[in-house]
């Protein structure tokens, strides 16, 4: 008697095993989208004309874009990452102020991108879209809440994006799928246009693979001037914020500073502790800092 119930417990356990195996090959074997899934709807908001010689074409000439879907386009649902949400709201009337900007900036968005269900999560995965395949891990999340819009400029098919990040929904993604991604301080560019999740937090960010692309998208929207841009003059190193990794603090800091250097030239630094109970600073030359 006891070793039917043995046996029976063993077969159930083998079927369980069996079903968990079966589950993931399916995942795997997702079939290749062309769009890796990343897109929500198609479109195409073209730019005003340039401006006739002698004056400067407009800064984003050449570019193309998506953007995720909590920005609202003018004639298109803001599904918000939920056909439910989709099916009680109507077209928009007014097309987000940062989406213009882009587009009178010169830059054609294509289309809109997948997000997290109403952006509450950061893993990426959406029940109504489907889960965006990361081009740089196919078997892993691509990150949320803008999960799309990484999975967008990873895969080529825009130069740049934009997302919402209100605890990471940006650089989460970013992070996940290998690709630049920059949250400005939070109010700099405009949430006009945008469905809110968290106002106090909610900020939009962009996605480039390019780092002259981020920083032609970022010149454009933080409404910085063309001309005077001054180099930086001191370089503040919170060290003890290296301290928790395994690799010695001092190698890391060095890497920091030689990267610096390469960039900027030679400068003051400040090693500074951002630790309360360590609020002394000192300040060092480059050129003491030795090799170790």
């Amino acid at each position: 008697m006891a070793s039917s119930g043995a046996a029976a417990n063993l077969w159930v356990l083998l079927g369980l095993g069996i079903a968990g195996v079966l589950l993931a090959a399916r995942r795997l074997r997702r079939p290749a989208r062309p769009d890796h899934g990343a897109f929500v709807a198609r479109l195409e908001l073209l730019p005003p004309p340039q401006p006739p010689p002698p004056q400067a074409p407009h800064p984003l000439t050449g570019l193309c874009f998506a953007i995720a879907d909590a920005l609202h386009v003018s004639g298109y649902i803001t599904s918000f990452g939920s056909l439910e949400w989709a099916k009680t709201h109507n077209a928009e009337v007014l097309t987000s102020s940062v989406v213009s900007a882009l587009v009178d900036g010169g830059a054609i968005c294509v289309g809109k991108t997948v997000i997290d269900e109403m952006a509450y999560s950061i893993h990426g995965e959406n029940r109504y879209f489907d889960t965006p395949t990361n081009p740089a891990a196919p078997d892993r999340v691509p990150g949320g809440c803008s999960s799309g819009s990484a999975v967008a400029v990873a895969g080529g098919m825009v130069d740049f994006a934009l997302g919402i990040d209100s605890i990471g929904g940006v650089r989460i993604p970013g992070a996940y799928c290998g690709v630049l991604a920059f949250r400005p301080s939070h109010a700099v560019v405009s949430n006009s246009g945008v469905i809110p999740v968290a106002p106090s937090l909610d900020t939009i960010g962009w996605f480039a693979k390019d780092p002259s692309v981020l920083h032609r998208v970022g010149h454009l929207l933080l409404r910085l001037p063309y001309a005077g841009i001054r180099q930086p003059r001191i370089f503040y190193i919170a060290d003890d914020c290296f301290e928790l990794s395994k690799i010695p603090a001092r190698r890391l800091t060095q890497v920091v500073t030689k990267s610096v250097e390469k960039l900027f030239g030679r400068f003051l630094f400040y090693f500074i502790r951002t630790s309360p109970a360590c609020e002394s600073r000192k300040l060092f030359e480059f050129k003491n800092i030795q090799p170790g």
